[in-house]
């Protein structure tokens, strides 16, 4: 923990004000809601997708979600790695893309199956697993290149790095979630 305390002010939650604490977050939260307002346009620009095929917005809590949780699965553990060990970025960047990339196979396939056998809609099926897919293989990406990035910066990637990378990879799930609907979905409803 020595070498992030030099490289750049550790805030210890336990030895602060909350006023204090507020101050040091609240700038983060912001961004996450700049960014979530920005989402929700995102995700209105939509809206003809998804009034011909509601069971879109069914999986979009769960797009976001695995995302988001993949991605801070791997900023805990590269935080905390960047105070325990030294970290080779670039072999640690490669080695979460791979755990990305057969976390989405599992994930994707099994978010596949579930909205088959539920919805009965291969279109849906594929749609839904192709974006968790891409979402769970650009996630760890996202996490590990924003908690650098905060981190040669100088500012604590455990403050900022939750709240931005958040905000980033929301945006970018929804993005990757409805393009591929519309390449799938879309193109048998303009058909």
């Amino acid at each position: 923990m020595m070498d992030l305390q030099k490289h750049y002010r550790v805030v210890t939650d336990v030895h602060e004000r909350v006023t204090k604490i507020v101050m040091l977050r609240l700038p983060w939260l912001i961004i996450g809601l700049v960014g979530g307002t920005i989402a929700s346009i995102l995700v209105s620009r939509y809206e003809q997708i998804i009034r011909n095929n509601i069971g879109l917005a069914f999986f979009v809590p769960m797009i976001v979600y695995m995302s988001d949780a993949v991605g801070t699965q791997t900023e805990t553990v590269y935080i905390r790695n960047l105070a325990t060990i030294k970290v080779n970025f670039v072999k640690h960047l490669f080695k979460e893309t791979a755990t990305g990339f057969l976390l989405g196979i599992v994930l994707g396939v099994a978010v596949g199956v579930v909205a088959r056998i539920w919805l009965g809609s291969t279109e849906l099926a594929l749609s839904v697993g192709l974006a968790m897919f891409f979402n769970i293989l650009i996630a760890p990406v996202v996490a590990i290149v924003v908690s650098e990035i905060l981190y040669k910066e100088h500012t604590d990637p455990a403050l900022g790095a939750g709240p931005f990378t958040t905000v980033i990879q929301d945006f970018i799930s929804l993005a990757i979630y409805f393009v591929v609907a519309t390449a799938i979905i879309g193109s048998r409803l303009s058909a």
